[in-house]
């Protein structure tokens, strides 16, 4: 038997449905399945909401019924569109009910504990029904089982205590008798002794699923969530953070106390007894590992499993010299915030007596002040106390592990960490266990703390990053040369070390877990195996290195098409290659989608400018919230460096033939010179600065005569260069006559972008732009006259490897 517990979030929408089904069908075609799930998200609220709108005359409550009908009317709907007559008449039924509560609670103007249980046990029922009738409906074997038959409890009204002996024995006898492969069960509610019903309190279908686990003693209690796992701190607050392996029932209890909203810490307690692990999973990454709790003792070298934190804290102070020495204040104290049923988040007490400090919900502040002014009144009144203190605007931040009572100095490393960043700490509590170490803060200096205290223990000091390059011929053996040229400055100044774990051309490849010995690299790349892009990729995903970055120095559109299968596993990529940016808009998207989805980068600087910031400069003018009107640019240092050196006492053909031979172009010179390597890099610029345009959106002007681009391979056309010297000669002397200089020119404006050889006048920016150079003007809203420009080197090996370096370093440094 395996028993699944799906929260509100997981059950959300019929999409979300859609995966849990999905899940539970493949897990019964291994054994059969209890499944215990919560009220679609957000509706346990909205029936609160109704029942204190009823109890406050408050005519809204039948608009939030009718959200609440019309939420589960749209998911019956989408999961059942040709068979959902018993769901609606179902609805119907519940509905039914459901309003003559509500109605109810308007007319006496009352809502007790009691009726609050009947109101919020509509959540489960109805959500439980619809899943088990839609499995029904696709022809697996489900039967539903109303939870308040089963679990048993006390009378003790929004939470409720269970008794183990009643309940086991239901529990054990109604799986015995039961035959479907799936048990759909609702989680949260229960009845009482007498047969009324009781809720478990918050969290209670987590409380429900470990019942039904303790009781049928399975192997392993799942819990599905929107997360994968228990996170060593808050992922939304801390990018950096992730999910948990394994952890102890004690270190989850303690996280999830602080604010770890995974688990509901009474979960632990029944199958805690029993050492039953509890997996937790995430339903819409179901492949995730995700988080195991159980009582193995797990072995790091890091003595802090996670840091968690708590909002919306006050800190209450009950000072006094007339506390000194006396008994039975603290007493007093909490007996009477106990009578107020004030839960007490943490404690701290002088050793001098003359103070203590208690963390509660700032909810709870007012009442609490007034019940214990109220309480210590004769000692107020003769001034042995104070009136209680009360601090807001403050959360608990703690670090947990069993494992730090071993190490010494985590408690100094801990405040002196915090200290540093000019984060003040109100009230300090550790434990003798030395297990939690907790500190009251500023809500306001949260964020800050937990990225201080994440980065101090669980990110090394040095940035370690794993670089794998396919493409090492002439510009990717000068970005191997100048990796070996600076990786001791990169580690001593900029704390990066920078490994190359895989190198490939295309005939060989190469692997070191430890890094290439860069020496002897091209020996040992020479002797490697036969290179396989396919092959290149598996390796990278199975060393599974921390950091990893996939560098791309090719013009393959094989290669470009692997980028997907990199980032999906979070392998960040730099790009020399133009062809993935400018291939289909769709594909364009994707891989900016993957690379925000998976967390890892996707860099190309060097598709657009060689080594020139470019596209850095474009998107911090996009991300300042400037706007681009107008691109003007010569973008090809292969075509500068022809018209340059080209004129009437040299061919044509021959300028080309150089440029070729000193790597100014590409290997298959017809790219460049047909103009859609330069329209490829017009409509990446374009598309970063946030314009939806293809390839074919470009007009390109092509100055190549007929024959030349209709060749068919490269030395047909150098021959046509020979034939067609006057066709060439023409358009130097036209310009020529005009006083111009002709230059290869990308304009983007008004959402259209071109390419094409324009004569270029004296006093214009392109005019006296020599040799390979390469020049970008930004027109923006706060540049709309004098535009941003950039400048300089726009070809050659050496340039285009620096800014493949340059992108690897902005990885190391984020």
């Amino acid at each position: 038997m395996q028993v699944l517990k799906f929260g509100g979030t997981s059950v959300g929408s019929s999409k979300n449905i859609n995966k849990v089904i999905s899940i539970l069908e493949s897990y019964s075609k291994k054994d059969r399945v209890a499944c215990v799930v919560s009220a679609v998200g957000g509706i346990t609220d909205k029936l609160l909401l109704a029942g204190e709108q009823a109890k406050q005359k408050d005519q809204t409550f039948k608009d939030t019924f009718t959200t609440i009908l019309n939420i589960h009317l749209d998911i019956i709907n989408d999961l059942n569109p040709k068979n959902s007559q018993v769901l609606l008449d179902y609805l119907d039924d519940k509905s039914t009910a459901l309003k003559q509560l509500l109605e109810g609670i308007y007319l006496i103007n009352e809502l007790s504990p009691k009726t609050s249980d009947k109101l919020v046990s509509f959540g489960e029922k109805i959500s439980s029904f619809i899943i088990s009738e839609t499995m029904k409906n696709r022809g697996l074997s489900v039967a539903r089982k109303n939870t308040q038959e089963l679990i048993i409890t006390n009378s003790n009204y929004t939470k409720a205590e269970v008794d183990y002996q009643r309940t086991n024995a239901n529990i054990q006898a109604y799986f015995k008798s039961t035959e479907e492969q799936i048990t759909v069960l609702p989680g949260f509610i229960s009845k009482s002794v007498q047969g009324e019903e009781t809720t478990l309190g918050r969290g209670g279908s987590d409380f429900t699923a470990a019942i039904i686990a303790a009781a049928l003693q399975v192997d392993q209690l799942d819990i599905w969530t929107d997360v994968s796992g228990m996170f060593t701190t808050n992922p939304k607050l801390v990018k950096q953070a992730y999910p948990i392996k394994t952890i102890s029932y004690q270190e989850a209890m303690e996280l999830s106390h602080f604010g770890a909203k995974v688990l509901y810490p009474p979960t632990v307690q029944p199958v805690l007894d029993l050492n039953i692990p509890i997996h937790i999973k995430n339903t819409n990454a179901p492949e995730d590992t995700g988080t195991i709790i159980s009582n193995e003792e797990t072995r790091t070298s890091n003595p802090v499993t996670g840091i968690s934190n708590i909002g919306n804290i006050a800190l209450l102070t009950l000072q006094g010299s007339g506390m000194v020495g006396i008994p039975g204040f603290s007493k007093r104290l909490f007996e009477t915030l106990a009578q107020e049923k004030i839960n007490v988040i943490l404690i701290t007490q002088a050793s001098s007596e003359h103070s203590i400090c208690l963390g509660i919900d700032a909810g709870d502040a007012e009442r609490a002040k007034m019940a214990v002014d109220l309480i210590f009144e004769n000692e107020i009144a003769l001034h042995k106390i104070d009136p209680i203190i009360v601090e807001t605007g403050l959360s608990i931040i703690a670090l947990v592990g069993d494992n730090m009572k071993n190490h010494q100095g985590i408690s100094g490393k801990m405040f002196s960490t915090l200290g540093k960043n000019n984060i003040n700490i109100r009230a300090i509590a550790q434990g003798a266990s030395e297990k939690n170490i907790s500190a009251v803060i500023a809500d306001k200096d949260v964020k800050k703390a937990l990225n201080t205290l994440h980065e101090q223990f669980f990110e090394a000091k040095t940035k370690q990053l794993n670089v794998f390059i396919t493409g090492v011929g002439n510009v990717g053996e000068r970005l191997v040369e100048q990796i070996k040229q600076q990786r001791t400055y990169l580690k001593e100044n900029l704390k990066i070390n920078l490994r190359i774990i895989g190198l490939s051309n295309s005939r060989t490849m190469c692997f070191d877990e430890e890094g290439i010995d860069l020496k002897d690299w091209k020996t040992i790349l020479a002797n490697g195996p036969k290179a396989s892009l396919d092959g290149f990729l598996q390796q990278v995903i199975d060393l599974n290195l921390r950091n990893s970055i996939f560098v791309d120095v090719t013009a393959n559109e094989e290669v470009a098409r692997l980028y997907p299968n990199y980032l999906r596993e979070s392998i960040g990529v730099v790009a020399c290659n133009k062809i993935a940016c400018s291939s289909a808009m769709d594909t364009y998207a994707l891989l900016k989608r993957l690379s925000l989805k998976y967390n890892a980068p996707f860099l190309f600087e060097t598709n657009v400018g060689a080594g020139l910031p470019v596209i850095d400069t474009l998107n911090n003018l996009v991300a300042s919230g400037d706007k681009i009107t107008s691109i003007q640019a010569v973008l090809s240092g292969s075509l500068n460096f022809v018209f340059n050196h080209f004129n009437d006492t040299t061919r044509f053909y021959d300028v080309v033939k150089q440029a070729q031979a000193e790597g100014y172009t590409e290997p298959d010179p017809r790219i460049d010179l047909s103009g859609v390597d330069v329209a490829r890099k017009i409509l990446i610029l374009a598309r970063e600065s946030g314009m939806d345009m293809n390839l074919e959106d470009i007009e390109n002007n092509s100055f190549l005569s007929e024959s030349g681009l209709h060749s068919d391979t490269v030395a047909d056309f150098f021959q046509t260069l020979i034939e067609d010297e006057d066709h060439y000669q023409r358009l130097y002397a036209a310009a020529k006559a005009k006083h111009c200089r002709l230059k290869y020119v990308a304009q983007f404006h008004n959402a259209k972008a071109s390419v094409g050889l324009q004569e270029i006048p004296e006093g214009h920016p392109f005019y006296n732009l020599e040799g390979k150079d390469n020049i970008v003007m930004f027109y923006t809203h706060r540049y709309p006259e004098q535009p941003m420009i950039i400048k300089g080197a726009g070809a050659g090996a050496d340039v285009t490897a620096s800014g493949l370096f340059a992108d690897i370093i902005r990885l190391g440094n984020n």
